[in-house]
């Protein structure tokens, strides 16, 4: 995409999110890179260690990494004892930070949601250790603390009883915030996510799309950075991830 078109587009995207009372996103980086944690073209045959498989299917094609949800329903399991619940594709680095900087491309091919997630397993607070992410869908871009929010232990278990309805809505104010933005298929977006402290902004060819202040984002430890695909594929490409220190303003 010619980058010129993308700023005005995404200019656009900016203007309709304050128009609608969304938060200002700030206008500068909120984090400064600090020292190259993390850096992979995704070419050739051999791939850092680190890379792993956590749902579903990912492969590394044509200096790639493409991302495919095969498990678009739910399903019996084998035994018919239990249900196997759809999931979206993800592809988990064990990567451990704090604050930081990830930078890559994405490309929806098929997908109606890529993300970058950050995750803590040994953390017992949350749903499976997930902390907080920031989320790329056709219309929009939506950044999610998971800790304090949808995932925290005792609000996920509520989510069983349809009568918490009303109380689990009043929890989540202010977990989470989704921008409008327009994402073609098969067009190639620079993605950056900054995380520092409680706060988290997303930006894409180099214009601020998103962003959230929020508890939870400020856990210390994340010890693993995922990548997720849903509906169908998704393409990450040059992936770089820093060590980051918050920016005075």
């Amino acid at each position: 995409m010619n980058i010129q078109i993308s700023l005005i587009a995404f200019s656009l995207v900016t203007a309709s999110a304050l128009a609608a009372g969304l938060p200002a996103v700030p206008s500068e980086p909120i984090a400064a890179k600090q020292e190259l944690l993390f850096s992979d073209d995704f070419k050739g045959a051999e791939h850092d260690q680190r890379w792993h498989r956590v749902v579903d299917t990912f492969a590394f094609e044509s200096g790639a990494l493409k991302g495919m949800q095969t498990r678009e329903k739910d399903a019996p399991s084998k035994d018919g004892k239990s249900v196997i619940k759809a999931h979206a594709a993800v592809y988990g680095l064990e990567l451990p930070t704090k604050d930081s900087v990830v930078e890559c491309k994405v490309r929806f091919d098929g997908a109606t949601m890529m993300d970058v997630e950050f995750d803590d397993r040994k953390f017992t607070g949350s749903h499976y250790g997930h902390i907080c992410r920031a989320q790329l869908r056709l219309n929009g871009v939506t950044i999610i603390d998971e800790k304090d929010g949808g995932m925290r232990n005792d609000i996920h278990e509520m989510n069983q009883d349809p009568t918490k309805k009303a109380e689990i809505a009043r929890l989540l104010v202010g977990r989470s915030v989704t921008y409008p933005a327009k994402f073609e298929t098969g067009k190639s977006y620079a993605l950056v996510v900054e995380t520092v402290g409680a706060e988290m902004r997303v930006s894409i060819d180099g214009k601020p799309v998103a962003y959230l202040r929020s508890s939870g984002i400020a856990h210390p430890t994340k010890s693993k950075i995922e990548l997720g695909v849903a509906g169908k594929s998704g393409w990450f490409e040059e992936i770089k991830v820093w060590n980051a220190e918050p920016v005075k303003r």
